[in-house]
């Protein structure tokens, strides 16, 4: 008599990488309205995240309107790029495309834009998302077009992981959103 053994038996089955919960504090704002320098106005101001410092970059002494919004407690910085439209227009769009897309396309998965057209306040410009594993996930520029241009990047100082800084680079997206649909130039 031959018999049949049979069992149930546990096979492990591995679980996949997961990652860990960001809590993001709530939505608050403070003012942005002076740059480093012997003139402290700014020719702007804007709303920005209460919890992020601003800080200026010393180094670049030529650079008066370089500055930035930094976050520690999530590793990231929104770099800041103020400049005075002197018969420059078309370069500083030409530099804005290479710094925000062209320098990216290579990693990106896609590259979706955002127009603003507030015509009453004179604030135009592009909201840059950038999908997939890319040094920065956000980037805009804003100008009058005439005398004003302001550009700003998100970065964080990781190893670019999307899935993983999604949540973040969300919650980071609705604030620069806020930035830009703040934003009024001093005349």
């Amino acid at each position: 008599m031959t018999g049949i053994i049979s069992g149930c038996r546990e096979v492990p089955v591995p679980k996949p990488r997961g990652h860990f919960r960001i809590d993001m504090p709530q939505h608050r704002y403070t003012t942005f309205n002076s740059l480093p320098g012997e003139n402290q106005n700014s020719p702007f101001t804007f709303e920005y995240p209460a919890f992020g410092n601003l800080s200026f970059n010393d180094e670049y002494e030529d650079e008066k309107g370089w500055f930035n919004i930094e976050f520690p407690a999530y590793k990231a910085k929104l770099y800041m790029t103020y400049k005075n439209i002197n018969n420059d227009f078309d370069e500083l769009m030409e530099q804005t495309y290479k710094m925000n897309v062209k320098n990216h396309i290579s990693k990106a998965d896609a590259i979706s834009e955002k127009y603003f057209n507030n015509e009453q306040n004179k604030v135009y410009g592009i909201l840059y998302d950038l999908k997939g594993n890319t040094a920065t996930a956000v980037q805009f520029y804003m100008t009058d077009s005439t005398n004003h241009f302001l550009r700003g990047s998100l970065y964080f100082a990781s190893e670019p992981d999307a899935d993983s800084l999604e949540p973040v680079i969300g919650y980071f997206r609705e604030d620069i959103i806020h930035l830009i649909e703040t934003l009024n130039w001093k005349e």
